[in-house]
């Protein structure tokens, strides 16, 4: 799907999830995001005002959050972490951080989770909305989102969720992760 297309379909399925919720598996360890203005500030080498912009997106962040509980559904990803963290990894877990702590549940696996299943390269980038669609999200070379792909057989989305769900059980909660292995770390360099 072309991207325009792609979020305003988003938007509409979104908020008609059920209690299937809404579930992502977050891979690569590097993307670009530009238009974010956090990440801009980020890959601009402005460390601190990235972090300010994340801060200043909490209440919002916080709102949206409670929209989804008031919806009676619930928003959960399960984010896999290389170490050494790669710089952009290290600034999405700041804003992965504040999600969490809006009420947007995120656990943290290791590659060595993941290896059985990525024995023709790494996972892709997927994320159920209830049980009506799939999304796989498709970068190009630099790592911008540049489309998706739409899949809409039931039996492969329920397969999928519970794949995403099965290591969410398994995987340690951002909110002990971060403090140990995150806000520890020296600021990123710029990325460009």
């Amino acid at each position: 799907m072309e991207l325009d297309a792609y979020y305003a379909e988003f938007e509409t399925i979104f908020w008609r999830i059920t209690d299937l919720g809404f579930w992502k598996l977050e891979r690569r360890q590097t993307f670009q995001e530009p238009g974010y203005d956090s990440w801009e500030s980020f890959a601009a080498g402005d460390w601190e005002q990235s972090l300010r912009i994340l801060e200043a997106g909490r209440r919002d962040m916080e709102g949206y959050h409670r929209r989804i509980a008031e919806h009676g559904f619930s928003a959960r990803r399960v984010r896999v972490v290389e170490e050494p963290i790669s710089p952009y990894l290290q600034w999405e877990l700041h804003a992965l951080h504040v999600r969490d702590q809006s009420g947007g549940p995120i656990r943290i696996v290791g590659p060595e989770q993941v290896a059985a299943f990525e024995g023709d390269g790494p996972l892709p980038e997927i994320y159920t909305l209830g049980s009506e669609v799939m999304y796989e999200a498709v970068y190009d070379e630099h790592g911008v989102l540049e489309s998706v792909r739409r899949f809409a057989d039931r039996d492969l989305i329920l397969r999928c969720r519970r794949f995403i769900a099965d290591l969410y059980a398994v995987g340690e909660p951002l909110e002990s992760y971060f403090p140990r292995e995150v806000a520890i770390l020296p600021p990123p360099p710029g990325q460009r």
